[in-house]
């Protein structure tokens, strides 16, 4: 029999709380002669590098006009250093391809605000603006960050599966001095089989690549009955056919499909309003990478 392995008292002074408990519990063994983790340089946004980010301003100011979205002063300032900050950090990892004035304007913050009207409506249907949704694969934090930005009233949580881009979402977080927002790093499938989270949410949404069928089962979960599912594609009239039989299957309904063009682009999008309207049976979603290999069609 193997002994038990020994931490050694001047390595277990180092641990986190998370790590001191997985210790006593058993789970941190090997691992735990690693820590702490290693510290990398932090990656610091200078003044001159959000001074070059002003130039976003006038494609913010005529993209939110377009959405009938008005951006005050003060968000527009915080859109100026979420972008300085996400050109920087982009500059050690792979956060976005798009890093021109106009993308980062446009492609993702307007883009993300697009949403804005649909809240409002489940807003009103609801009663109450202090919402909770849910950015399930949210990446470099769209569209989460950016409706936190101009909707302060709703709380938000970003899930993402890596945790160089949790790094990042913090940062945003505590540079934009942003309440009522958690980062979660977990991959959607975990994530929605923990109690914590699963059908807790009055809104889910993603901006993902994945299929709509795949998106369903990352993302109904995660979403409370009589709340609602957001999803944001390009052209997507093939892709809702295919998904049918997985939002049936996931408890939800179509209540809407809102088709337009991005403003200041000739890139059609297109905003699905999935309503749940029973639980999501338990065996959902499938782990392993299931929903993307196997998708319900």
């Amino acid at each position: 029999m193997d002994k038990k392995k020994r931490i050694k008292p001047e390595v277990k002074k180092k641990l986190s709380p998370e790590q001191k408990k997985a210790l006593r519990t058993g789970s941190l063994v090997s691992d735990a002669k690693k820590a702490p983790e290693t510290k990398h340089e932090p990656i610091v946004t200078s003044e001159e590098d959000i001074s070059r980010a002003k130039e976003i301003s006038p494609f913010l100011t005529s993209g939110s006009s377009d959405i009938s979205v008005p951006l005050s002063a003060e968000s527009i300032r915080a859109f100026q250093v979420y972008a300085a900050m996400l050109r920087k950090w982009n500059e050690k990892m792979n956060l976005t391809n798009i890093v021109d004035d106009q993308g980062i304007a446009i492609r993702h913050f307007i883009d993300s605000l697009t949403l804005v009207a649909h809240i409002e409506n489940e807003e009103k249907k609801q009663g109450r603006s202090e919402l909770t949704l849910i950015d399930v694969g949210t990446g470099a934090g769209f569209p989460g960050i950016p409706l936190k930005v101009t909707m302060p009233e709703l709380r938000i949580t970003l899930l993402d599966s890596l945790k160089k881009r949790i790094n990042f979402l913090d940062a945003v977080c505590e540079q934009l001095q942003l309440s009522g927002i958690e980062t979660v790093h977990s991959r959607a499938e975990d994530g929605a089989k923990n109690k914590q989270f699963r059908e807790k949410f009055d809104i889910a949404t993603a901006r993902a690549v994945a299929s709509l069928p795949t998106l369903c089962e990352y993302c109904l979960p995660y979403v409370k009955v009589g709340g609602v599912f957001l999803a944001m594609k390009g052209h997507a009239e093939e892709e809702i056919e295919q998904a049918r039989k997985a939002i049936v299957t996931l408890g939800g309904t179509i209540e809407d499909v809102h088709e337009f063009v991005l403003p200041g682009t000739d890139m059609r999008r297109t905003i699905l309003l999935i309503r749940k309207i029973r639980p999501t049976p338990a065996s959902y979603p499938r782990s392993q990478g299931k929903a993307d290999k196997e998708p319900i069609m």
